[in-house]
């Protein structure tokens, strides 16, 4: 028993010495820690030690705790990704946008006893980035488009109201702009020479204020594609051609701002993604930068995007309908246009613009747009199995370069001619095209693109003929007109309305 209870004794003993031992293993650690942290070699002063964390860390001269490096040359090699030099570069560039914009609701009374719905605003968020240092921000049309109010917030959190300088539903690109010197502008790169295959960095604020973070954020991957043409959802006229095609995670929020390279440079606009549940699936895609440059510098100088014209129309010979590809053929050439004075002629088969090839009639019309109005267009083409080539200036498409005549408040018109025929494809030779809507004739039931043909049973053939006869009934007792038009492939008689 006694023999026992002395051998209890002894392996409570070592138990007890094993345990203070390891205490201070653990706290030799503690202590080697706090030394390395102070970097002289010697414990801290008792009153400076922390009672209750002895791992707490008591000096921001630890590197540890410094700031995060804000410039490459801070940033040790191991630690340069591509992904790190696109933030560096570009994070300062990048700004979040809120907008607001007003919609009318309307449930079945108000449509019944004609009356106006109620007024809700709507909220909005995209992204955007600077392209100079005197507030020019480019962004998504679908972003900015009806918004009455635009707010831009930088990283730093500062706001600031932004103004509509410009947008072009047809690229789905937009001008904003802020007061200048308050966001840096984005290094710009290339969007002609991309690499299949090479890193991707899109930036942006997907999260819009959710997290309460005002700075964007980052998501990398790899170009998957380039040239990549989409077919717009809803019919939508949008030009979603000759896209890059990237796996880095593009979500709601993040459309317009930038798509960056491994070099930091931004190579394109991030735009729309293909997705079943609405969040990325490794499908987004970008506005080449080269595209989104000259549609910016349009909106900055003429406040709109003037149109390429070449006064010829290419189509795809499909051999099977149900595919996209085919050669495409010149179908058309109207005389005096400038491909006509270059030599083309109905029949010719384009092989390539400006080096590009061309594989359908999209790639012609991207590239026109490409090109922009006033450049000067190589384009490679065949005839009877020779290979030919031409040189042209491209003009400004006719309804562009027309005149407009005012003939009711808010409605302009423009003179049908063979040129606006063929640019639009018209199913009539002559009468006013309607040029635009303005909202105080609304009530007209007139539609942009819409031709009107007759008066009252008074034949149009010119914008000047409607405006005559606008007046003259304008000052007629009755007031009330009806009109004859084409609208797309229809044409018939619109409800009757007055102009006085």
């Amino acid at each position: 028993m006694n023999e026992g209870n002395r051998v209890r004794r002894i392996l409570v003993s070592a138990a007890r010495v094993f345990v203070a031992a390891t205490v201070l293993i653990f706290a030799g650690l503690g202590v080697g820690a706090l030394v390395t942290t102070l970097g002289n070699g010697r414990p801290p002063p008792e009153d400076s030690r922390p009672a209750d964390n002895p791992f707490a860390r008591t000096s921001l001269a630890d590197p540890a705790n410094r700031p995060a490096p804000q410039s490459l040359a801070e940033i040790s090699g191991a630690r340069r990704t591509p992904t790190v030099i696109a933030a560096v570069r570009v994070l300062p560039s990048v700004v979040s946008l809120r907008t607001e914009r007003t919609v009318q609701s309307q449930d079945m009374f108000t449509r019944f006893f004609n009356r106006g719905g109620r007024s809700r605003v709507e909220a909005g968020l995209g992204s955007g980035f600077a392209i100079d240092d005197a507030g020019t921000i480019i962004t998504n049309a679908h972003v900015v488009s009806g918004a009455d109010r635009i707010e831009v917030v930088d990283r730093d959190g500062q706001r600031f109201e932004a103004e509509v300088v410009g947008f072009d539903e047809l690229t789905d690109l937009a001008v904003v702009r802020v007061p200048p010197g308050r966001v840096p502008a984005a290094p710009l790169g290339s969007s002609s020479n991309l690499l299949i295959g090479e890193p991707a960095v899109a930036l942006g604020n997907p999260s819009g204020y959710a997290l309460r973070n005002t700075e964007a954020t980052v998501t990398s991957g790899v170009v998957s594609g380039v040239g990549r043409d989409i077919q717009a959802p809803g019919g939508q006229e949008v030009l979603y051609a000759d896209m890059i095609q990237t796996d880095a995670s593009i979500n709601p929020g993040n459309s317009g701002g930038p798509l960056a390279n491994a070099d930091g440079d931004v190579i394109g606009v991030n735009s729309s993604i293909f997705s079943r549940s609405g969040g990325s699936e490794g499908m987004g895609f970008a506005i080449p930068i080269d595209r989104a440059l000259v549609v910016a510098s349009e909106l900055l100088q003429f406040g709109r995007v003037r149109r390429p014209w070449a006064g010829l129309q290419v189509l795809t010979d499909r051999p099977d309908p149900e595919s996209v590809f085919g050669r495409p053929l010149v179908v058309e050439v109207l005389e005096g246009a400038p491909a006509a004075d270059a030599g083309l002629r109905a029949g010719d088969e384009i092989v390539t613009l400006n080096g590009r090839v061309i594989n359908h009639d999209l790639d012609w019309q991207v590239g026109l747009v490409d090109a922009g109005v006033g450049s000067t267009v190589d384009v490679t083409f065949q005839r009877g199995g020779r290979e030919l080539q031409a040189r042209f200036r491209l003009d400004e498409v006719p309804t562009g370069r027309a005149e407009r005549i005012e003939v009711l408040a808010g409605l302009r018109l423009i003179t049908v001619t063979p040129q606006i025929q063929q640019e639009l494809n018209l199913r009539v030779d002559a009468g006013a095209l309607i040029a635009s809507v303005g909202e105080e004739a609304r009530g007209t039931r007139l539609r942009e693109g819409d031709v009107i043909l007759s008066i009252n049973r008074n034949e149009v053939r010119s914008a000047e003929d409607a405006g005559e006869l606008f007046d003259y009934y304008a000052r007629s007792r009755d007031g009330t007109v009806q009109l004859y038009i084409a609208r797309g492939t229809e044409i018939g008689y619109l409800q009757p309305f007055r102009v006085r």
